[in-house]
């Protein structure tokens, strides 16, 4: 009888325990939702991934002032690939280690290439704030985009040229992200020729930190043309602006997208006034949501928000919106693509069935160290 009441009781212990269990379960907090950030932070051209990365941070940080997701936190997991494929391979990895739910990034298309069918594989979503690659246009992966392709601003860039009269130019194109400067230079070149236009020359280089950009002018000057273009990131763009206003200052300046943050004007000074750029966003916008995201952005990081900071920006919203109406079972991709369109900060993001979108896109000249919309 003894062994019998024994018996007993330590069934009620353990049917108290786990009671005791299932409600400290029941009262925990559910884990956070795991934001992986993918983006080359290393890199001698990483001010578009800083950008992005305090874009996306600062949208975190409102919407875990506001609750989250479902009660749910929202947390980043950053992982720098370095701009180098060996890295991105390493990051991938190690936010896969991590059960990331999805990955903000990579922002450049030489490392989408590299991490692409490793997320294929994982079926892991990624979503790249910037990177405009046809590389990756009309593809069912798991690669979803927020803006929109070189084809679009190839073409828009030739139109600008030839309105211009310059209907001569040389390009000088980086190939260590050739997947986007190849793709960019052919968009264009196509358009600009069909336009009347020629291309002199296309010149490939190797963006390098020790690398002179003067014989690289030098040979975009040779066929005598009547503007240079240049498809490379800011701090290469800024060089060879600098050499080029030493060589022929009376020569006009283009350059692609990829160059048109502010580090441009930081670094280049005087050499890059008159610089012709496109942007993904309106800089004059006067709407209250985006007059209090770019408020908010100056008084977190002390500088003014840039187009990669409002692509993140826009790309954590689309995740948001997405998540939030989320059914059980359904992955990232599925939601994302079945819940749009999207509200961004300044106009309407809505996607094919691959992922794909099309984006506004604003031309801009640097006037006294400004970014000055042109028509």
């Amino acid at each position: 009888m003894a062994s019998l009441a024994r018996h007993r009781l330590l069934g009620v212990v353990a049917l108290v325990f786990l009671g005791v269990l299932l409600v400290l379960a029941a009262c925990s907090p559910e884990k956070p939702i795991r934001i992986g950030f993918m983006g080359g932070l290393s890199d001698r051209s990483s001010d578009t991934v800083e950008a992005g990365r305090n874009g996306l941070m600062l949208a975190v940080e409102l919407r875990n002032r506001q609750g989250g997701i479902h009660g749910r936190s929202l947390e980043i997991v950053f992982q720098d690939d370095g701009h180098n494929p060996e890295m991105a391979v390493t990051a991938l990895q190690a936010l896969m280690l991590a059960k990331v739910d999805v990955v903000v990034g990579p922002f450049t298309s030489a490392m989408t290439k590299v991490a692409l069918p490793m997320a294929d594989k994982a079926q892991l979503t990624l979503i790249s704030p910037v990177i405009t690659s046809t590389d990756f246009l009309g593809k069912d992966d798991y690669l979803i985009r927020i803006n929109r392709t070189t084809r679009d601003n190839g073409r828009d860039y030739a139109r600008h040229l030839i309105q211009r009269g310059q209907r001569r130019v040389a390009v000088a194109y980086d190939t260590r992200n050739r997947s986007f400067s190849a793709s960019w230079l052919k968009e264009f070149s196509d358009a600009y020729t069909a336009q009347g236009g020629v291309v002199c020359v296309a010149l490939p280089f190797e963006s390098q930190a020790n690398m002179g950009f003067g014989d690289v002018i030098r040979t975009l000057l040779t066929p005598q043309p009547d503007s240079l273009l240049f498809i490379a990131s800011a701090i290469d763009v800024a060089r060879l602006a600098q050499q080029a206003s030493k060589l022929a200052p009376e020569l006009p300046k283009s350059a692609a997208e990829w160059a048109a943050s502010e580090a441009l004007v930081e670094l280049g000074g005087n050499a890059v006034n008159g610089m012709l750029l496109a942007q993904s966003y309106d800089r004059t916008d006067t709407s209250a949501r985006y007059l209090q995201f770019r408020d908010a952005y100056v008084a977190r990081f002390a500088r003014s928000p840039g187009f990669a900071s409002i692509a993140a920006y826009d790309t954590a919203s689309v995740l948001f919106q997405a998540l939030e109406r989320r059914q059980q079972g359904e992955s990232v991709k599925t939601a994302v693509l079945k819940y749009g369109p999207y509200q961004g900060l300044q106009q309407t993001i809505a996607f094919d069935r691959f992922g794909d979108t099309a984006r506004n896109m604003y031309f801009t000249e640097i006037r006294g160290g400004q970014f000055v919309p042109v028509k």
